[in-house]
């Protein structure tokens, strides 16, 4: 199995030109029971009008959209790093919607999306990044791994796409 993953940061053009994509990848991740803010069974149009508002996003310069394309150059991955953040919080960053396509995982798609972000949040000036996860969740132990510090649990959070409640552990990280 070949693992050449290639990360690459979408400008406003190219991201409103992969909304299919990425709506293949965010349907495929809630399908395999991702707690990524959406409900299954997950509506295309849903999925799609998410993204679209993500590349509308991109356009206003409020985030930074970056994903992982496979060797067929194909889609397989994304995560997003919110610049746009209150006056007070000039030198933070949120990170969002780390999804990775069931068919790519395990082959460093996660690690290598969570490298290349860091290094875009050094480029934007943000020298502190804060993200939640499910708990004991795959994600939890990657972010952990990346140098992440975990800063507490929430019990009850957020709903699994079946409608379980499940907690959200919340992660900080300093950028030196």
């Amino acid at each position: 199995m070949s693992t050449a993953i290639r990360v690459e940061v979408l400008d406003a053009a190219q991201a409103q030109a992969s909304i299919d994509a990425l709506a293949d990848v965010l349907m495929d991740c809630v399908a395999g029971g991702a707690s990524v803010s959406f409900m299954w069974p997950l509506p295309r149009g849903r999925a799609l009008q998410f993204w679209q508002g993500v590349a509308d996003g991109v356009a206003r310069n409020e985030r930074i959209l970056l994903v992982a394309r496979d060797e067929s150059d194909d889609i397989v991955g994304t995560v997003q790093l919110i610049t746009a953040l209150p006056d007070n919080q000039p030198h933070r960053a949120d990170v969002a919607k780390m999804l990775v396509h069931r068919k790519a995982r395990r082959r460093g798609v996660a690690q290598a999306l969570m490298t290349a972000l860091d290094e875009q949040a050094r480029l934007a000036g943000k020298t502190v990044l804060v993200l939640d996860t499910v708990t004991g969740g795959d994600a939890e132990r990657l972010y952990a791994r990346a140098g992440w510090q975990h800063a507490g649990v929430v019990p009850k959070y957020a709903l699994m796409p079946d409608g379980e409640f499940c907690a959200t552990t919340f992660f900080y990280k300093h950028l030196d």
